[in-house]
C-alpha cells in the first residue's frame, strides 16, 4: 500500500500529462487564417535576419538609440548602402 505522500505525487503526475482543456481560450479563432492574423505592418513583407555575435546587437542597439532611430531603419539603410555599392537599385526613396 502506498503512503499518501506517494499517492498525491502520482495523481498530480497524471494530471500533468493531460491537458486541462476546459482552461483553454483560443486567442484566434480557427476560420482566422494566419496571414490575417499578422500586424498590418508586417504585411506583404518577408523578415531577414542572421546569427552575429552578442557585441555586433549591442553596438546595433546602441546605434539606434544614439541616432533616435530603429534597428529596422538602420539596417535599411545598411542594405540600401550595400546594394549601391553591388549595382543594385535602391530600397529606399529619398
Amino acid at each position: 500500500m502506498k503512503n499518501s505522500l506517494q499517492a498525491v505525487l502520482d495523481s498530480e503526475k497524471r494530471k500533468s500529462r493531460q491537458p486541462d482543456t476546459k482552461n483553454l481560450e483560443t486567442t484566434h479563432s480557427p476560420e482566422i487564417s494566419k496571414r490575417q492574423r499578422r500586424p498590418l505592418s508586417r504585411e506583404n513583407t518577408k523578415l531577414i535576419g542572421g546569427h552575429f555575435d552578442p557585441g555586433v546587437a549591442k553596438q546595433l542597439k546602441m546605434l539606434a538609440a544614439e541616432e533616435d532611430t530603429t534597428i529596422q531603419a538602420l539596417l535599411e539603410q545598411a542594405l540600401d548602402l550595400l546594394f549601391v555599392k553591388k549595382g543594385k537599385s535602391k530600397i529606399m526613396q529619398d
